[in-house]
């Protein structure tokens, strides 16, 4: 049990005062405790396996924001160091992995090579009790193509031409990364993760065709067996929203976290799904008077009295103002309902 369960209740339908928030990319580079953090770290992937820093990171929004969930810090990436790809992270170029293509040369996951993110959230439950804890996972499309492109891309050409040319291979990849999020995701609610949340960061490169043949089948499965073995909620986030809004809320997740691409109006109307997002995070870059009026023309916006939680439709960005992301929380909880 935690102190402030606004997040769970409105997840769950249940009365509330006010819409919960919390923020993608809550703890970053755009507050300076997390900056000295990260020079303590080193190399990001030493930070996110430093429990002790990463539970300090963790607990940061909480402290400097008073939002209504910690996300716990750590990166999509690490599950694929477990099955034998190479990853590293070069100062401002990003992510680079290293992968022949062939499911040949992955190795069995062993669920206890990603033992520093369970006792992080094992952690952080134990030095809070306020809020609700969120585990996370990157989807089986996002994983698959950060490993075909070797990098983030602006167009994946690679990972097209791979799932149309390669189909085959495709999918057992898709099956390889859906059992390893599965059971990744899963030894995380066993460490004590109140929520879960599935990022889907790019299928907004995706036809619908390619999405409902290529990704649907395999996020479909994801969240149906994390669904038949548990009771924690599952929030779904997938860029592109209002392409295949329609697909994802026929999943059995309990909300799906939109981008600004749909108009939360209308999604209500279409599901009765919590729903989660979805202000456009370039809002932040305003003056602050135009924060507010954004903040509060999209809360208004919602024709619901809950099963709605306040977030962005993407990530913070580290050049991003702290007093403005706060001032961002502080107008969502000023919000009455």
């Amino acid at each position: 049990m935690v102190e402030n369960e606004i997040l769970l209740k409105s997840l769950r339908g249940e009365k509330i005062e006010r819409f919960p928030v919390w923020l993608m990319r809550q703890a970053g580079r755009y507050m300076s405790e997390y900056r000295r953090l990260r020079a303590k770290a080193g190399d990001f992937l030493d930070f996110c396996k430093n429990v002790e820093l990463a539970v300090e990171a963790s607990l940061l929004p909480l402290k400097l924001l008073d939002v209504d969930a910690i996300i716990i810090f750590s990166d999509i990436l690490v599950p694929l160091e477990a099955i034998g790809v190479k990853v590293r992270f070069l100062e401002g170029e990003g992510p680079k992995l290293d992968w022949d293509g062939e499911l040949g040369s992955l190795k069995d996951y062993d669920p206890e090579e990603n033992g520093y993110v369970y006792e992080i959230i094992r952690q952080v439950k134990k030095a809070q009790s306020k809020v609700p804890v969120i585990g996370f996972a990157g989807a089986p499309f996002t994983l698959s193509s950060y490993m075909i492109e070797g990098a983030s891309s602006r167009e994946f050409r690679r990972t097209k031409l791979f799932m149309w040319e390669r189909e085959r291979h495709f999918f057992n990849l898709m099956e390889t990364l859906t059992e390893v999020i599965f059971e990744y995701l899963s030894h995380q609610i066993e460490a004590g993760a109140d929520v879960v949340q599935i990022f889907d960061s790019w299928t907004n490169y995706l036809s619908y065709g390619d999405y409902e043949y290529y990704v649907y089948p395999f996020i479909d499965e994801l969240i149906n067996r994390l669904k038949s073995n548990y009771d924690t909620p599952v929030i779904y986030f997938f860029k592109g929203s209002s392409s295949f809004f329609d697909l994802a809320a026929s999943t059995s997740a309990d909300a799906l976290s939109v981008d600004w691409s749909v108009e939360l109006s209308q999604a209500c109307l279409r599901t009765d799904k919590a729903l989660q997002g979805n202000l456009e995070p370039s809002v932040l870059y305003a003056a602050e008077e135009v924060i507010r009026h954004k903040t509060l023309q999209l809360l208004r916006s919602v024709p619901r009295s809950s099963r709605y939680v306040f977030n962005l439709g993407h990530g913070l960005a580290p050049d991003m103002e702290f007093d403005k992301v706060k001032l961002l929380v502080d107008t969502v909880k000023s919000f009455k309902l």
